[in-house]
């Protein structure tokens, strides 16, 4: 018993669980595409969440494999996990594909309008990897 690892916060082990934020060696932003947010017209919120939508807002996304109207659905949202919308069908095949693989998949906020009631959201699609 004498050769077992005592885990405590200050070793090694716990540092590289989650104890320290380190960036990966070969770690690469690849610039996917430009599209907009789908469906925003259609969030009870978005004007409430319009005013924190900036330009370079980074953007999580989200596989809905289980939504009724597209089976490739992806969801964006903000970092305070907020739906805005979704990225369009037209746009969302190969997207879905990766995220489907394991890729890690975010956006962020390109240019932003208001047309009428309408939230128009530009955003740039980044793979992370």
């Amino acid at each position: 018993m004498a050769d077992i690892i005592k885990i405590d916060s200050g070793n090694i082990i716990s540092a590289l669980h989650g104890g320290i934020d380190l960036v990966k060696p070969f770690e690469n932003k690849i610039y996917l595409i430009d599209v907009h947010i789908a469906g925003t017209s259609y969030i009870d919120n978005i004007h409430e969440l319009e005013p924190e939508l900036t330009e370079g807002k980074k953007l999580l996304f989200f596989r809905e494999p289980d939504n009724k109207y597209d089976d490739r659905a992806i969801v964006v949202r903000d970092e305070n996990k907020n739906k805005l919308g979704y990225i369009p069908r037209d746009k969302n095949e190969i997207l879905s594909r990766l995220m489907d693989a394991g890729k890690l998949l975010y956006g962020t906020i390109h240019t932003k309008e208001i047309i009428n009631d309408w939230v128009k959201i530009t955003i740039q699609v980044y793979l992370n990897d």
